[in-house]
């Protein structure tokens, strides 16, 4: 399945459904509407039958022979009780009197004496207007007098300048009926047109995404899973340790995923969607004749993995016995149990949550766990917020429920080395209050000291690199949690390096952890800390704008060598692609460049 589109099929749904309610929506009001009032036939009275034509007025040939100009054609009718001939020319229709042959002209007196005789409601008739041009009488073209009446329906009667015929009768259902009309065929303009470029390219794009969700259907769906597991070919996917011997073997159905097949074994690979294909966390490693990378494996993969054999296991089908790495095998069948033993707020939005296992565990710097988020429901006073917090989170919005329908995992990084921590597990969770917060996120800042909490792991390759090249950590938001743990540990064991550290916030308030950053750099020399400001005007020594346009200004630009750098890169998806951005223009070689961006 073809990432980009999934991600086209989902911005072109969210427009095409926007024009779908409004269809909707507009059909429902339309027909909900009194037809009588949207036709405008409540309080017009209707015409009667024409009496008897009167022998005393002139002929028609009388009428011709008089006229000026050239006469087309010719009718008889009547003039509220005044007998009159129409005469129509080339460009122009006039009126006479047939009594006399007199010129007829639509005042404004006789439209008001016109349009009351069409009028049958209890408003009285205001002065009449002269329009050339109005919607509520698109169909006409002709200049037409308006003579409203102040009933409870404001309706205005139209009446022809030129032939003194009653056009329409308009009134405050019509117009509403209108506007919905509008919405409905995509006319903004004269609210006639079927055929608008609008309305075309909704149809348009409505085939497209018929046939491009049938095409998702066939490439997320596959026809194996239409046969009963039980009835189809048995398959074992074999689970390599680090000697690459078989650590473990896992029963499979042909036409199953790894990560399906992985899962009915009780062994959960990490994930944040599910198996979708969209978060790139279940990267396996295949050892032998590695099958062709998918769409997804390319989009979420790097180059040199991809070299390297590894795919996601949620996209690689089990078509026969497989031999795949998936790291550290106990991992992924062991669930872990920790008491919660303090929560704090370090900035307005970012959380420490610490955590002790209850069976000792080892997190190397940049590995993070999977938190088994259950099921829950919660009103917002669950969430403890600190007085010197509160006006933040009322200035972002209402805090909306806080509900799991479902047990989910969610990926969480180790702030700090569990050697660091007395072998505790410290977590730095980002959160933002609003109508949808995260479901992740609301369970764990509604924790509270004492409470229990299950993960698995520890997992993931972002690491530190062997060596002592000068370092590069370049950070925001959640970022600092993996990249705080390796500079903790880069300084523990006394290296001599240059370390420098960029962090990016919005202002001073979401930056965490300052004074232990200013202190790391008080104490060590190698260690250089610097911050920078996206929304506020910074300080010296702080820096106004964004992250990765700072780091190159004022140190690639300026460094004697770049090629000899490691970069060690983690943050929010914009950050991180405008910074990975960045090291390539630089021709920065990526093998020295590690990242971890959380896979959402």
């Amino acid at each position: 399945m073809s990432p980009w589109m999934r991600r086209l099929h989902k911005w072109v749904g969210l427009l095409l459904a926007i024009q779908f309610v409004l269809w909707m929506s507009s059909g429902v009001v339309m027909s909900l509407l009194d037809a009588k009032k949207v036709q405008g036939r409540e309080y017009r009275i209707k015409p009667q039958a024409a009496p008897e034509w009167p022998r005393n007025v002139l002929a028609p040939d009388a009428v011709l022979a008089a006229s000026a100009g050239k006469v087309m054609a010719i009718t008889s009718g009547w003039l509220l009780d005044r007998p009159v001939y129409r005469l129509q020319g080339d460009k122009r229709s006039w009126l006479v009197d047939a009594s006399d042959g007199r010129s007829v002209s639509i005042d404004g007196a006789l439209a008001r004496t016109i349009a009351s005789a069409s009028y049958s409601g209890s408003g009285k008739a205001g002065t009449p207007r002269l329009l050339n041009y109005t919607l509520e009488t698109r169909a006409h073209k002709e200049p037409v007098w308006r003579v409203d009446f102040n009933d409870e329906d404001e309706t205005a009667v139209y009446v022809s300048s030129v032939s003194g015929n009653v056009l329409e009768h308009r009134n405050n259902t019509w117009r509403l009926f209108d506007f919905f009309w509008m919405l409905h065929i995509m006319d903004y303009s004269e609210r006639t047109d079927f055929n608008n470029l609008l309305l075309v390219s909704s149809a348009i794009g409505g085939l497209w995404m018929a046939l491009t969700g049938v095409w998702l259907l066939f490439a997320s769906v596959r026809l194996a899973e239409f046969v009963p597991t039980r009835l189809r070919q048995r398959r074992s996917v074999n689970l390599l340790g680090s000697g690459g011997q078989v650590a473990r073997s896992v029963d499979a159905a042909k036409g199953d995923t790894v990560f399906r097949a992985l899962a009915r074994s009780g062994l959960q690979l990490p994930s944040n969607c599910g198996g979708g294909q969209s978060c790139g966390l279940c990267e396996v490693r295949c050892v032998d004749k590695v099958p062709e990378p998918t769409a997804a494996d390319r989009a979420l993969l790097s180059p040199a993995k991809l070299e390297a054999g590894y795919r996601l296991a949620c996209g690689l089908p089990v078509t026969r016995s497989l031999d795949i790495d998936v790291g550290d095998t106990l991992a992924l069948a062991t669930e872990y149990a920790a008491t919660v033993t303090s929560v704090r707020a370090v900035t307005p939005f970012l959380r420490e949550v610490t955590v002790r296992p209850q069976v000792p565990l080892g997190c190397r710097p940049g590995a993070y766990v999977q938190v088994h988020v259950p099921a829950y429901a919660h009103d917002a006073s669950h969430i403890e917020v600190p007085d010197h917090h509160r006006d933040d989170w009322n200035n972002v919005g209402v805090l909306g429920r806080l509900a799991n329908d479902a047990p989910l995992r969610r990926s969480y990084s180790v702030a700090v080395p569990t050697e660091c921590s007395d072998g505790q597990i410290v977590f730095l969770v980002r959160f933002m209050p609003g109508e949808r917060p995260g479901r992740g996120s609301s369970y764990m800042y509604t924790l509270k000291p004492g409470d229990t909490v299950s993960f698995s792991g520890p997992f993931g390759d972002f690491a530190l690199k062997p060596g002592a090249r000068e370092k590069v950590f370049i950070g925001g938001g959640a970022g600092m949690a993996p990249l705080r743990a390796m500079i903790h540990e880069l300084l523990a064991k006394g290296a001599s390096e240059p370390i420098h550290f960029w962090y990016g916030a919005r202002s001073i308030r979401d930056a965490p952890y300052l004074d232990e950053m200013h202190a790391f750099a008080d104490k060590h020399s190698n260690f250089h800390w610097h911050l920078v400001f996206s929304e506020e005007a910074g300080q010296p020594p702080h820096r106004s704008g964004l992250v990765h346009e700072a780091v190159r200004n004022e140190l690639l630009h300026t460094h004697s060598d770049i090629g000899t750098l490691e970069f060690y890169v983690c943050g929010p998806p914009a950050m991180l692609s405008a910074t990975r951005a960045m090291l390539r223009d630089l021709a920065v070689d990526e093998s020295k460049v590690a990242f971890d961006d959380f896979k959402i």
